[in-house]
């Protein structure tokens, strides 16, 4: 694996043009006053699927659609492109579909994007391996370090427009010994109070080897766990946060979303990958800008509804606004879209809206404006992954 660089290319050396599309998609209103669009539908621009959603809105005001478009098929392994989607109309309309990290025969997806409070920038992070292999294959540690799990960032100056190349920073953020490994998938956050501001936090995920001596199927889900990694100098340069590193089976820790709330502190929400306790979700909190856990992950028993899924969480701005978490909303089955409430800080929840009763999986939160929040989700009338959804909720429709 190479090793990061020191510095960001110029933005003239690196900013490159992205591949686009002709394929554009009607909203179900109209940009004036819609409440719903579709930025990704299966079988269209050129890809089978569209999976792992990811949203933020820039200082512009331009709202990020990211998706992995995955051309062979709905698998998580094989020819995968990491591919984003610009609204300039807060979610009604979209721009042509756009590669930002091009899989080229491999796997390159769970971007977790973030806009840099210093300098206005967009951050992506995402994951890579080898198309040629599969998630059992590395858990079970039967490939090479360059067919593995690999880390990269990459930055638009350009609200969107165009991103540098994808620059590894794996050695920087992933331990020896860890097998898988992702980022998000979500978005990541900057953080706005206290010693840390600026600092951008992105959660993430891992398995690690089991101990010498014991069963090595690469398949016990007591190997799963959660971290976070973070940058200071606007994702120049990154560093492992904390790691969770119990391994017990009990509580997995597994795909990780991650907000700010309005003291600062860092509310972190996990699925839980078939642990042993009560519940399918998971969090935590950091007091010191996410490298380290004020307590090990617990069940969050308010959000029993929700299946064994990815999830997001929101603090919009306002002192007093509440946390916001979606995911599906029948405990057996990925289905109903649903977004919940906490006005304790995330120590309870409260089931705000449902969505609709249709599949539903993978979902991000994003603020859009002032007073609307955004969600965008995979959905489908027969089946989980027919379309990325965008819906547009007022805040006030949420209290």
């Amino acid at each position: 694996m190479s090793r990061p660089r020191r510095a960001f290319l110029t933005a003239a050396a690196v900013l490159v043009p992205l591949l686009s599309s002709p394929f554009t998609d009607t909203p179900t209103a109209s940009a004036a006053r819609c409440t719903s669009s579709v930025p990704y539908t299966a079988g269209k621009g050129g890809y089978d699927t569209y999976r792992i959603p990811a949203a933020v809105t820039t200082r512009a005001g331009t709202v990020l659609a990211f998706a992995e478009g995955r051309r062979g098929g709905a698998g998580d392994s094989g020819d995968i492109d990491v591919l984003v989607r610009r609204s300039t109309d807060g979610g009604c309309t979209w721009g042509p579909l756009t590669v930002v990290a091009a899989g080229q025969g491999d796997t390159r997806g769970n971007p977790a994007p973030v806009v840099d409070p210093r300098t206005g920038a967009v951050v992506l992070l995402t994951s890579y391996n080898s198309g040629a292999v599969t998630e059992a294959q590395i858990m079970r540690g039967e490939v090479t370090p360059a067919q593995s799990r690999r880390v990269f960032v990459q930055r638009s100056g350009d609200d969107g427009r165009s991103f540098s190349p994808p620059r590894e920073i794996t050695r920087a953020v992933k331990r020896a010994g860890w097998r898988w490994y992702a980022t998000g998938p979500g978005h990541a956050v900057a953080l706005t109070h206290g010693r840390h501001a600026g600092r951008l936090v992105v959660p993430a995920n891992h398995s690690a080897a089991p101990p010498a001596g014991s069963a090595d199927t690469g398949q016990e889900p007591k190997y799963y766990g959660a971290h976070a990694l973070y940058s200071d100098n606007g994702g120049l340069t990154w560093r492992l946060g904390f790691v969770d590193a119990s391994y017990d089976g009990h509580d997995n820790a597994n795909e990780s979303t991650v907000a700010e709330l309005p003291d600062g502190t860092l509310y972190f929400s996990a699925r839980d990958q078939h642990g042993t306790s009560a519940g399918h979700r998971l969090d935590s909190r950091s007091t010191d800008g996410g490298r380290t856990l004020d307590r090990p992950y617990a069940v969050q028993p308010t959000l029993s509804d929700v299946p064994i899924v990815q999830a997001s969480v929101l603090q919009p701005g306002g002192p007093r606004a509440p946390l916001f978490f979606s995911g599906p909303s029948v405990p057996t089955a990925r289905q109903a879209m649903a977004v919940w409430r906490s006005t304790d800080a995330g120590a309870t929840f409260t089931k705000a809206l449902t969505l609709s009763r249709q599949p539903a999986a993978y979902s991000d939160l994003v603020q859009v404006a002032t007073g609307t929040l955004g969600v965008l989700y995979e959905t489908g009338v027969r089946g989980t992954y027919e379309r990325i959804e965008f819906r547009l909720i007022p805040l006030a429709g949420l209290s």
